[in-house]
């Protein structure tokens, strides 16, 4: 779906997709009264309703697929909403289809039927997150869990995080729980336990582990539990009754290795498993190959995220060997992790296999020129639909100018490139400038922020992409413009001042000319120099 429109300046702008608009809203309900209660397919073969009793029901229908996909759409709030209408529909005629296998409500001593005949049938999200963050004990717990006991419902998703579970609640929410495992696909536990003991939250996990031991689940999130060896072993019940899970998260959740080990023993495959997340963990490179067992029993892998999670050399090597082992990877988060050179390049032997990527966020990774030029010039042959490329913080100089110049210039789909805290000064700048000269239609955000740039680089950059339609954001603070740049680089953007980010932490005096190697003059005539050239998309 197309999300840009023109101005009357002829600069397209974003359009976010959700929310859908009030009117949007009344006129789907209209449509789905409609499907409820004419002839089609379904209706021939379950029956239709009254137009009464089909707009009840459309109306219903609606409000569970809104907060549905707005629960999703929170989760991902920088998107454009895309996803998030997807699944509003896909919602929508889910429980459409529902309503006709369920067949008309019939009228009991002239009484009207009511929703929450429909809420049994239909909803199937069950959430006490929101609201402020509490501890739960038993008397509690039997008031917010009461809509689990009602015969007939169909919840197949709990979000029981953001609220602290003591002995008591837990004890409450066993048999609840267990009466559920045969319907249940979707748990989340992550936050659950906070501020609780370390004795009484091993008790408590082992008491929620052991009531839904045997659900097929295709989601689990145990994330910010600080769970370490001893929680993931406190799950050992469940996790041991898993073998179709679809997705697995476990971020910040003191991921040892030890802790990692566990997490390799106990689940019996993951054979099915589409995302694995493990950030912010202690895990290292021993716990690093643990996780490298996993990934390499999931060939079935889009999004794995391994980031801050204190793995080397030795760690990064051995995840970038069991990624080779699979091709289907679409979104690859190995962020603030210490790799170096060696892990860099074995990392881009393993991109060669994912044709399909469309993120990489690979900052922070200690890479230097050597891994970054094997990165970009695989990802140059490779991921054709590449829409994120974050190579931030990586001692990147202006001699991987050329590579990286390269795949960006391939990289038409892009949407955001992210190169800050480097050290590709004017002359790097200038070549990636020229990559994004031409094309890069859907470009909303570059970042070229603390790279010793100075005039020449930030005009360049500057001119390459404000008129792109649907840029949103260019970062070029803490370099080392002059003053007389800044006030250039803004008369570039003066029909467009809010895409331009702050400049609050340029330092127009720069570092010593003589250890930069580069002053205003020798800038602009490196600019001279370079504007003819030329930066191939292909050898």
């Amino acid at each position: 779906m197309d999300t840009t429109t023109m101005n009357p300046e002829g600069r397209a702008f974003s359009i976010k997709l959700w929310p859908p608009s009030q009117t949007t809203r009344l006129l789907l309900v209209e449509r789905m009264a409609n499907n409820l209660s004419t002839p089609s397919i379904f209706t021939r073969k379950y029956g239709s309703l009254s137009k009464e009793e089909a707009r009840e029901n459309a109306k219903q229908i609606e409000e569970v697929a809104f907060s549905t996909a707005n629960q999703h759409y929170e989760k991902e709030p920088d998107g454009d909403g895309g996803s998030a209408v997807q699944l509003y529909a896909k919602e929508c005629s889910k429980l459409i289809l529902e309503v006709l296998k369920r067949g008309p409500i019939t009228k009991v001593d002239g009484e009207e039927p009511t929703s929450k005949t429909f809420n049994e049938a239909c909803e199937t999200v069950f959430d006490i997150s929101k609201g402020q963050r509490a501890f739960v004990e038993a008397e509690e717990a039997e008031e917010l869990l009461r809509p689990l006991k009602e015969p007939g419902n169909s919840y197949t998703k709990i979000c029981f995080s953001n609220r602290s579970f003591g002995l008591g609640a837990a004890r409450v929410a066993e048999p609840i729980l267990a009466s559920l495992k045969d319907q249940l696909k979707e748990v989340d536990l992550s936050d659950f336990i906070a501020g609780r003991s370390e004795g009484e939250a091993l008790e408590v996990m082992a008491i929620f582990s052991e009531a839904l031991e045997g659900c097929v689940l295709k989601s689990l999130d145990l994330s910010n539990n600080a769970l370490g060896e001893k929680g993931v072993r406190a799950f050992g019940a469940l996790l041991k009754s898993q073998s179709s899970l679809e997705e697995l998260y476990l971020m910040n959740d003191g991921i040892s290795e030890e802790a990692a080990r566990a997490v390799c023993e106990l689940i019996p495959s993951t054979e099915k498993l589409r995302v694995l997340q493990f950030h912010n963990n202690m895990t290292g490179d021993e716990g690093a190959l643990a996780i490298s067992e996993v990934v390499k029993q999931s060939p079935m892998l889009e999004d794995f995220r391994c980031s801050s999670t204190r793995i080397g050399s030795d760690g990064g090597v051995a995840l970038s060997e069991a990624l080779q082992t699979f091709t289907n990877l679409k979104k690859l988060d190995l962020r603030d992790n210490m790799f170096g050179v060696e892990a860099g390049v074995a990392l881009s032997k393993a991109l060669a296999k994912h044709a399909d990527l469309t993120e990489a966020y690979l900052s922070y990774l200690n890479l230097e020129d050597e891994g970054a030029v094997a990165i970009a010039n695989v990802l140059k042959e490779s991921a054709s639909a590449l829409e994120v490329m974050e190579m931030a913080g990586n001692d990147i100089t202006a001699e991987a100018a050329p590579a990286l110049a390269a795949c960006i210039a391939a990289k038409q789909l892009i949407t955001k490139l992210n190169l800050a805290e480097n050290e590709l000064r004017d002359e790097g700048a200038i070549q990636i400038s020229k990559a994004l000269e031409d094309g890069h239609a859907q470009l909303k955000e570059v970042d070229l922020s603390s790279n010793f740039m100075r005039r020449a680089g930030a005009r360049c950059l500057a001119r390459a992409v404000v008129h792109k339609p649907g840029l949103k954001l260019l970062n070029i603070n803490g370099n080392f413009i002059s003053d007389e740049g800044i006030d250039e680089v803004k008369s570039i953007f003066n029909e467009f001042p809010n895409v331009l980010g702050s400049l609050d932490e340029n330092d127009p005096e720069g570092e010593d000319d003589n250890e930069s190697g580069e002053g205003e003059d020798e800038g602009d005539e490196l600019e001279s120099k370079l504007k003819n050239l030329e930066v191939h998309q292909e050898d």
